[in-house]
């Protein structure tokens, strides 16, 4: 990792974007889940809950949009990375030569963090930098392409990824489902086509069940509890590529009503799609297995919140009220790596000094509001302490 200022190619709009998202990881802290169930008559902290949870398997909540997000905005930063490192006389081998040690970082932090409070190295690869990682190398040989060949590669990863899915077998009869964690009365198991994408019975599951026993562990790998998968990569780098065509679009096009109209429209294509592949059962809503009808879905979300702002931060030039996502954005790895080590110093540091009551002020039900807007609190004052200074850590 190294230090450097802000380019003065960066868009605010896509720091703003960023920082909502890592906004939305850090506020985890608030465990709106856990008021949910102190106070289960209320309608508003259900919604809350709701929309802080992945949802167990077809569908969304605001909380599923997070990787998606952070994928597509990958994406969206590679045509400004790229030109700025042009600009500095880098050829094409010093170019791959940092796109491959990028990956190979993010790969190895995504292992890291997910090995956290374990005996030994967890491999695994479903993790959101584990996930950009793995394509990233790829993503960066089409961003040379025209954007003709970067839709065609978008349409082939879908196609080929349904494909492997549709294909696979379905669980028969003689079926062992206590090696999936899963059963077959599972009420959110689907019926008939969509089927082939079931938790823990798809190809991606039957992949993982060789790929991840060729590394060290501590006990033979099954299945994944939530049913992420390995080769979700794939269709994240389609996420990707959605990104890369935005990005493109924001750099080069001089008109900004174009730039709105070609987001929006292509938002509302991606959806209309979406939807039409989920309700006939080509293809469900599933984000946990990264299905091509949720790379449509989620990436016309995309769009449509990489629109509304730029239209917001940069057409109509409200920075100063979208700040505090733009200090988060402007550090959003550090954020990213943050939340898996300072919430539990800073509530330890607070119990120690004020005692273990001192979320109570609030009542029982709330506490979790009161630790997490501390965390959240201080977290900010580090970040803000270091976009001050001009400290952007960069991978």
């Amino acid at each position: 990792m190294n230090e450097r200022a802000l380019s003065p190619q960066r868009v605010a709009s896509v720091d703003t974007y960023r920082g909502f998202v890592m906004f939305l990881i850090m506020a985890e802290v608030l465990h709106f889940s856990k008021i949910s169930a102190a106070i289960p008559d209320s309608a508003f902290w259900s919604f809350l809950s709701f929309h802080q949870s992945h949802v167990p398997w077809v569908g969304c909540s605001l909380h599923d949009l997070i990787q998606p997000s952070f994928s597509f905005l990958v994406g969206v930063a590679l045509p400004y990375s790229l030109a700025s490192q042009i600009a500095k006389k880098a050829n094409n081998s010093t170019l791959w030569i940092k796109t491959l040690r990028r990956s190979l970082i993010l790969v190895l932090l995504g292992i890291f963090l997910r090995s956290m409070h374990r005996d030994q190295t967890y491999f695994t690869f479903e993790d959101t930098l584990s996930q950009i990682g793995l394509g990233y190398p790829i993503l960066f040989a089409l961003a040379f392409s025209s954007e003709r060949l970067q839709w065609t590669a978008f349409i082939a990863l879908l196609a080929g990824y349904w494909l492997l899915f549709a294909t696979f077998p379905l669980p028969g009869t003689d079926f062992n489902w206590t090696e999936t964690g899963s059963s077959a009365d599972w009420e959110h198991n689907l019926k008939g086509f969509a089927a082939h994408w079931n938790k823990n019975t798809n190809a991606a599951w039957a992949f993982d069940r060789w790929f991840l026993n060729l590394f060290p562990r501590s006990e033979p790998f099954k299945f994944n509890g939530g049913g992420y998968s390995t080769l979700s990569f794939i269709p994240t780098l389609a996420t990707m590529i959605l990104g890369l065509i935005a990005g493109n679009w924001l750099k080069t096009i001089n008109s900004s009503s174009l730039i709105l109209k070609k987001l929006y429209v292509t938002a509302a294509i991606l959806l209309s799609l979406a939807v039409l592949l989920g309700l006939t059962g080509l293809n469900p809503i599933v984000k946990r297995i990264w299905t091509p009808s949720w790379t449509l879905f989620s990436g016309a979300w995309c769009f449509l919140l990489l629109g509304l702002f730029y239209y917001m931060v940069d057409l109509k030039n409200l920075k100063d009220w979208f700040k505090i996502f733009i200090v988060i954005g402007s550090n959003s790895i550090l954020a990213y790596v943050m939340v898996d080590f300072l919430p539990n110093f800073i509530h330890h540091s607070f119990e120690i000094h004020l005692g273990n009551g001192y979320d109570l002020l609030f009542g029982t039900p709330y506490r979790t509001l009161l630790s997490g807007f501390i965390i959240i609190f201080f977290e900010y004052l580090l970040l803000r302490s270091l976009y001050n200074r001009k400290v952007f850590i960069r991978i």
